[in-house]
């Protein structure tokens, strides 16, 4: 039996559940493309996707990755909490990358890095909680382009998506196991990994994540994408 929650814990993940939504529709709406659009190429139904949107529904992280990769998002662009802000550096930045000229995006995100702050305080730190009994809390004090650094907590019976489904998105992921057992499969291939242990694959092979164990799995994550000035 489930304990019921209190007044301020139905509320803040009334809040948290708006605050992914908010920011999952604002993206949409500047892509322009309609609910039933971003469902089709996120491969889930148009209902979900409203749902999420509208705060009712939370995305499991095979969701949230189908989503963002339509949208002008990165998924710390999502992360919920009031953690310290980088200066935005006011000199522009011009000049080529390597022969490469940057886009607007990109001299944005890299004036945000330039006077962010070095330091993550552990009482500030953005959290997002996903379908599944999954926690990500963000372990950068600002978007990294490129970069989702995190500490995660896969609950009891915790999965990334459900059993016999996989996920895929960009990007090349590590991964140090603090406590619990945590189960790992990539391909037709599933090991399990225990405190201490580390792991390694490609983002782009189909995975799924699960707690396979009897206590919560806790880690340190990290999702490496390519990065395009």
């Amino acid at each position: 039996m489930q304990p019921s929650r209190t007044v301020g814990e139905q509320a803040d993940r009334g809040s948290a559940l708006d605050d992914i939504g908010v920011r999952l529709r604002r993206g949409r709406t500047e892509v322009g493309i309609s609910v039933r659009e971003l469902a089709r190429k996120a491969g889930v139904s148009a209902s979900l996707v409203s749902q999420i949107e509208n705060g009712k529904a939370r995305p499991s992280v095979a969701t949230l990755y189908a989503l963002v990769q339509h949208l002008n998002l990165t998924v710390d662009e999502l992360f919920e909490g009031d953690g310290p802000k980088p200066i935005v550096v006011a000199e522009s930045i011009s000049g080529p990358f390597d022969g490469v000229e940057p886009s607007p995006a990109s001299v944005a995100a890299i004036q945000k890095l330039i006077g962010a702050p070095m330091v993550q305080p552990a009482e500030s730190r953005g959290t997002l909680r996903l379908e599944g009994g999954i926690t990500w809390e963000r372990l950068t004090p600002c978007d990294v382009p490129g970069v989702d650094f995190l500490k995660i907590t896969y609950d009891v019976g915790g999965a990334s998506c459900a059993d016999g489904l996989r996920q895929q998105h960009q990007g090349h992921e590590f991964g140090y196991l603090l406590s619990g057992r945590l189960g790992v499969t990539v391909g037709f291939d599933t090991t399990e990994i225990g405190p201490g242990d580390s792991i390694y694959f490609d983002s782009s092979t189909p995975h799924r994540l699960f707690n396979a164990g009897e206590e919560p799995a806790i880690g340190i994550w990290m999702v490496h994408a390519p990065f395009e000035p």
